[in-house]
């Protein structure tokens, strides 16, 4: 099993490296697309804003490549809202794996933007495989600004003022709004799962 993870130039590459390193998976960073061919699995980090991320993605084809791919993507974070058709931070079009469009969370008394800290997920029945062996009160750690409105593809939801998707799928597109490799034992099972499910 081999993992390329996208480099989008974004601050969270290494600590995905670190958590496929304690999970003893192999992985590349692929700049390109051919960079990642021998890859079984891609990761599609993320931290930052969606313009420049798909700025990036294009001049790099990975934002073709990417419409066109098979293999198992898990885009985290950011790399989640940009698998959806368009986000309004900077009024942007995504890649358009997922249908929906990322909007910024609402304010609300007593709440602080960035979401940022651990919170708990609310996972949707039947369980995906993505999510197998959490549980009721599982919680992750996010840090966003912007989210996907909860919608068919939703495994999971959080509230934070309002409810929105924590982690979605469509066949083999995945996404998790929070961040796995900094959600201790939660965040590496889901990595786990990932690598083991089937598209």
């Amino acid at each position: 099993m081999t993992v390329a993870i996208i480099h989008t130039g974004c601050a969270n590459i290494y600590s995905v490296q670190a958590a496929l390193d304690r999970l003893g998976v192999e992985h590349s960073l692929a700049a390109t697309p051919p960079d990642a061919a021998i890859a079984d699995r891609l990761i599609l980090p993320g931290v930052g804003s969606a313009l420049p991320a798909m700025t990036q993605l294009r001049a790099t084809g990975w934002a073709e490549a990417l419409q066109r791919e098979a293999r198992p993507l898990l885009g985290i974070c950011l790399g989640m809202q940009l698998l959806f058709e368009g986000s309004d931070e900077g009024d942007v079009a995504g890649l358009g794996l997922i249908p929906g469009r990322v909007v910024p969370l609402a304010p609300f008394d007593g709440g602080v933007l960035p979401h940022m800290g651990w919170n708990t997920l609310v996972i949707s029945a039947p369980v995906d495989p993505l999510l197998a062996g959490l549980g009721e009160n599982d919680r992750a750690y996010f840090v966003h600004s912007f989210a996907a409105p909860v919608n068919d593809f939703t495994l999971a939801a959080t509230m934070y003022g309002e409810r929105f998707s924590a982690a979605v799928r469509s066949d083999n597109i995945m996404g998790c709004q929070f961040h796995p490799e900094r959600s201790g034992p939660v965040g590496a099972r889901i990595l786990k799962n990932f690598l083991e499910v089937r598209p």
